[in-house]
């Protein structure tokens, strides 16, 4: 089955379209959506060559969403992002071909949704496939992301509680949040592209911005960096965060595990979380519910309590 399956890593030359066009075919073909293929065929192509031409290697390609509405993404690590064209006349899409080539013109015509998603380690040019070809100028895109959504600076309002997270295991960290990404960006597309058909998507996309946005000036990532550069393996976290954001932690961690019971029923193309990667973010999660109802901090259960190894706080 080809669920769950990872992305294709793609080489740098010309081959590499075909090998992703004969994988998302196939792939479309094996979820039984033979339907899709034509549409699917055309914009992996033009998203395929576009990165070629303007992305960074690596490049992958791969299929997330559900069964009833497959999407296809072209990674790269590049986070240029085109500006997207206003198409509302046929002279607009003239001048959409002249500025950038066939591709998004393409791309628009044979999706039912499409657009540009970009964070800190690339971007994603994802779209719906149709089940036919558009006769006018399709579907306008759509940029999205933490980058796109990102804030100079975030106030603080209300009542501020100090964090100490103690002994975070770097390689732990770096997997789970790589993970988070993945499926943060899983849900916010397909509320995106289906909201009426996905309304817990849109209630998940919303609880996911409501708990990171605060959180992100505050993340700790250059101390998490730092560490990694430094060859630590555990890191320790002083953090400030709104006590109204922590209030939804505890609803945030049954949302997680409601998204892992939607992968494993294959109701969503992403992997579920492992048991290592669960108990990890459930502690870190945690630890924020019991420091702000004043108790002592907990170091991650293998880490030495009272020891703080290579911190960066």
């Amino acid at each position: 089955m080809p669920l769950n399956r990872p992305a294709l890593a793609l080489g740098p030359g010309p081959r590499s379209v075909q090998d992703a066009r004969r994988w998302v075919v196939g792939t479309c073909v094996d979820i039984g959506r033979d339907d899709l293929v034509e549409c699917a065929e055309l914009g992996v192509s033009e998203l395929v060559t576009n990165a070629l031409l303007h992305g960074d290697s690596p490049i992958s390609v791969r299929v997330r969403g559900t069964r009833e509405h497959p999407r296809v993404e072209v990674r790269d690590t590049s986070t240029t992002v085109p500006e997207l064209p206003h198409r509302t006349t046929p002279e607009d899409e003239i001048d959409l071909l002249l500025t950038f080539g066939r591709g998004l013109g393409i791309v628009a015509r044979a999706a039912d949704a499409w657009g540009i998603d970009v964070d800190e380690e690339g971007k994603v040019v994802w779209f719906a496939p149709a089940d036919t070809f558009a006769e006018d100028i399709g579907v306008e895109g759509r940029i999205t992301g933490a980058l796109a959504e990102q804030q100079d600076h975030v106030e603080f309002e209300g009542d501020l509680v100090q964090f100490s997270i103690r002994g975070i295991p770097v390689s732990e960290y770096t997997t789970s949040t790589r993970h988070y990404r993945e499926l943060r960006r899983e849900i916010r597309l397909l509320a995106l592209a289906h909201q009426d058909d996905y309304p817990l998507a849109a209630n998940l996309s919303d609880l996911f911005s409501s708990m990171e946005q605060p959180a992100r000036a505050q993340a700790g990532a250059q101390q998490i960096e730092a560490a990694q550069a430094a060859g630590a393996k555990t890191v320790d976290l002083e953090l400030t965060l709104p006590r109204r954001v922590v209030e939804r932690v505890d609803l945030f961690i049954e949302m997680l595990d409601l998204a892992d019971e939607f992968c494993r029923a294959e109701r969503l193309l992403s992997l579920a979380r492992t048991p290592a990667e669960r108990k990890f973010q459930t502690w870190f999660l945690r630890e924020f519910v019991r420091q702000a109802d004043g108790e002592q901090p907990r170091p991650w259960p293998g880490s030495v309590s009272g020891v703080r190894e290579n911190s960066h706080s």
